[in-house]
C-alpha cells in the first residue's frame, strides 16, 4: 500500500479530500473523481486542483488508465455500478480509513456496531486524554483518518468509528483494539440482508493477531470466535454475570472484583449501560486507571441529537434523538425514557418492515406523529396498537405533539429513518426540531 504510484480517489466528500491531500504529499500521482457535479464538488475541485491534483466531476464510469488502487469514500457501495466496474478492471478498492491507518505510527482503537458508536468513541478519547495520552476521535465520527495523519504532530492514539460502509473496503486494517458494541437491523437497503451486514461488521477483527484485543458482547463470543480469521485476545462485556466487564445499575464491574460507580451519568441505563461496559473493557485493556474512566463517564457531555434533552415547556420534556435513524435505535430511545412518550417518527426508511416496534409502542407510547416518506407505512403497521397521526412535516408534528402532551410526559423525536427526504442530514432535522420549540416558546 505504501508503494502506490498512481491512485484513483472516488468521491470528494471530507474523507476523499483528506485522502488526496495525504497521497499527494507522499508524491503519489492522484486523479480524483466524483459522480456528482454540484456546488460542493466544484468547491472541492478548486481546493484539490490548487494541491496539484486533477479532478473530474460528473463521471459515470471510471476513467481509463492504470491505477494501483482506488481509494473510496463510504458513500459509494462496493456493489454499485461505479465500484463494480473498477473491480472488474482488477483495481483494488480500499477504504480511506485503511489508507490513513496504514500511515499511522501510534496505536488504534476501532469501534463499530449499529448504535452508540460515536458516544463510545468520544468517551474513549476523553479517557485516554485524562490519563495523559494524546488521542483523536476520527473516522465516521470526527475528522477523516487521513486528515489526522496528514497533520502533525500525530497523537498517541486514534479512536476510530468504523461503519459497515467503511468495513466493506478494508483489506489489511488491523486495530490494536477492536470493539463491536451491538448489532441490530441497519443499512439493509445497502447490504441486502442481516447476514451480509453481520459479516461486514465482524471484519473489524479479521486481521488481529497476538496481543491485539477484540471486545465483543458476551453472548456473541462463542458464535464468532471461530468464524472470523483473527488471532487476538478476546474480551467480553454486557449485563451477563459471566462477562469480563459488565453493567449493572449504577456500576461497571470487572471480573475479579474491580468496579466503578457511574450512577447519574448518561450511561447509567439499560440501553447505554452495555456500551459503557464495552468502553470500560477497552479502556482497561489500554492500561487506563479505573478512576480516570469513572471521571470521564460521570462528566461525559452527550453528543448533539442523541437523546439530547432540549428543554421543558409547560411541564412537558422535549428530547431530540434525531440520530435514531433505524428502528432498533428508535426502540432504544423510547426505552430510555422514564415517562410516557409522544413520539415523532418517520422520514426516508432504511427498513421495509416496522412490526418489531409494536410491543415497545404499546407499552410506553401514548401516540405517534408521523412525517416524511415512511409515514403511511408506519401508520399501517402501528395504527392498531397506538394512535397514529400523519402530519407530513416536522413543524406540523411538533404542533400536534404540543397539543397532545400533558405535564409529566415526553415528546421524543426518534424518527427510525434517515432525514434525506426533507433535510440534508439528521443534524439538520434535529436543529430544526429544537428551533421550532424555541420559535413557539
Amino acid at each position: 500500500m505504501r508503494s502506490w504510484k498512481r491512485v484513483l480517489v472516488c468521491g470528494l466528500g471530507a474523507s476523499g479530500r483528506a485522502a488526496v491531500r495525504l497521497l499527494v504529499r507522499e508524491g503519489v500521482d492522484v486523479l480524483a473523481v466524483d459522480e456528482r457535479d454540484g456546488l460542493d464538488q466544484q468547491a472541492a475541485r478548486l481546493e484539490l486542483q490548487a494541491a496539484n491534483c486533477p479532478v473530474v466531476l460528473g463521471v459515470k464510469h471510471p476513467p481509463p488508465g492504470a491505477f494501483d488502487a482506488a481509494v473510496t469514500s463510504p458513500g459509494l457501495s462496493i456493489g454499485g455500478p461505479f465500484l463494480s466496474e473498477v473491480r472488474q478492471r482488477g483495481i483494488p478498492v480500499v477504504s480511506e480509513v485503511e489508507v490513513g491507518w496504514s500511515r499511522f505510527g501510534g496505536r488504534t482503537i476501532a469501534v463499530t456496531g449499529s448504535n452508540g458508536k460515536s458516544s463510545v468513541v468520544k468517551a474513549l478519547a476523553e479517557c485516554l486524554r485524562a490519563s495523559g495520552r494524546t488521542a483523536v476521535p476520527c473516522g465516521n465520527y470526527g475528522r477523516p483518518v487521513c486528515d489526522v495523519v496528514w497533520n502533525e504532530p500525530q497523537p498517541d492514539w486514534l479512536v476510530i468509528e468504523v461503519s459497515s460502509f467503511q468495513l466493506e473496503t478494508c483489506i489489511e486494517f488491523r486495530p490494536d483494539m477492536a470493539v463491536l458494541l451491538n448489532l441490530q437491523p441497519n443499512h439493509l437497503d445497502r447490504h441486502g440482508s442481516m447476514e451480509e451486514y453481520e459479516r461486514l461488521k465482524v471484519r473489524i477483527f479479521a486481521q488481529q493477531r497476538g496481543t491485539d484485543v477484540a471486545v465483543i458482547p458476551a453472548d456473541w463470543m462463542a458464535r464468532h470466535q471461530g468464524s472470523v480469521v483473527g488471532g487476538g485476545r478476546w474480551v467480553t462485556f454486557g449485563a451477563d454475570l459471566q462477562a469480563d466487564y459488565r453493567y449493572e445499575p449504577g456500576f461497571l464491574r470487572e471480573r475479579g472484583g474491580g468496579a466503578i460507580e457511574i450512577a447519574g451519568s448518561s450511561f447509567d441505563n439499560p440501553v447505554l449501560g452495555p456500551n459503557a461496559a464495552a468502553l470500560y473493557g477497552a479502556a482497561r485493556s489500554a492500561g487506563i486507571d479505573a478512576d480516570w474512566i469513572r471521571n470521564a463517564l460521570v462528566n461525559f457531555e452527550p453528543l448533539p441529537h442523541r437523546a439530547q434533552g432540549v428543554g421543558v415547556w409547560n411541564g412537558v420534556t422535549y428530547v431530540d434523538d434525531s440520530k435514531a435513524t433505524n428502528l432498533a435505535a428508535m426502540m432504544a430511545s423510547i426505552r430510555m425514557q422514564s415517562k410516557p412518550v409522544w413520539l415523532i417518527a418517520g422520514g426516508r426508511p432504511k427498513e421495509s418492515c416496522f412490526q418489531a416496534a409494536r410491543g415497545r409502542l404499546r407499552e410506553q407510547v401514548r401516540g405517534v406523529f408521523l412525517i416524511g416518506e415512511a409515514a403511511a407505512a408506519m401508520a399501517a403497521e402501528w395504527g392498531d396498537v397506538v394512535s397514529c397521526e400523519e402530519c407530513g412535516t416536522l413543524e406540523c408534528a411538533v404542533a400536534a405533539a404540543r397539543r397532545a402532551a400533558r405535564p409529566g410526559e415526553v415528546v421524543l423525536l426518534a424518527p427510525a429513518c434517515t432525514a434525506f427526504d426533507q433535510f440534508p442530514s439528521y443534524a439538520a432535522r434535529g436543529d430544526r426540531f429544537q428551533n421550532i420549540l424555541v420559535e413557539k416558546d
